[in-house]
């Protein structure tokens, strides 16, 4: 008998100023969801970084098939400034949705909906596959389907890696969310040496204008 595969797509760095949003998707048999609920896979913002690294590594020991889509701030500037449709950023997380869920190979999907209609992101993604793919997104899906809280665990990663690398040559960056004062600190610091801002830092965000001492038109 065939088994079913279900799959999850989750993102991780979405609100960050610094760095990629990271979109992941992980897919098993419904036989081995078992042993992610097991391990205590969970949402990945509950979790510590050491046990983040843990799980990420038995989830790519478990699944059948882990996929990821990194979306850099250029990619995201030119959204979020310039594009055409109504839902600009939550569009552009559809459409690196629908690219992972064509490579996990599942029948069912659960996607973290950032859209505060979730059935409308789901038809988004449904449109974009073109596929019989059955969709379902919710609020908190990384809170509710294990299989999703995996696909957040793994997204989760693999954007602490990519900032950890730009640390590595650039110095402490901090989380990369407006909300940590050594992310802000280093943005400021350097706009104010170099009068610019790095291609790594999203500049279509508001909170930009607060950091920075002039407007950023010029960087646009």
């Amino acid at each position: 008998m065939n088994e079913t595969f279900v799959g999850g797509v989750d993102e991780a760095g979405r609100g960050s100023l610094v760095g990629p949003l990271v979109v992941a998707g992980v897919s098993l048999p419904l036989s081995k969801l078992n042993l992610l609920i097991g391990a205590g896979v969970k949402d990945s913002k509950l979790l510590s970084p050491s046990s983040r690294a843990e799980l990420y590594d038995l989830i790519v020991d478990v699944a059948e098939k882990v996929y990821t889509v990194e979306i850099v701030p250029k990619e995201i500037d030119e959204y979020v400034l310039h594009g055409k449709r109504l839902r600009k950023l939550n569009y552009l997380e559809a459409e690196a949705m629908a690219k992972v869920i064509r490579e996990i190979c599942a029948e069912i999907v659960y996607v973290d909906s950032p859209d505060v209609k979730p059935e409308r992101f789901a038809e988004d993604i449904r449109c974009l596959l073109g596929s019989n793919v059955k969709i379902v997104a919710e609020h908190y899906a990384d809170r509710k389907y294990p299989i999703v809280s995996a696909a957040s665990i793994v997204a989760k990663v693999i954007r602490d890696r990519r900032i950890k690398e730009l640390e590595q040559v650039y110095g402490e960056i901090g989380s990369g969310y407006p909300s940590d004062p050594r992310t802000v600190a280093f943005v400021r610091g350097w706009f104010e040496r170099k009068g610019c801002l790095p291609e790594f830092v999203r500049v279509s965000w508001k909170c930009i204008k607060r950091i920075c001492s002039r407007t950023l038109d010029e960087f646009r």
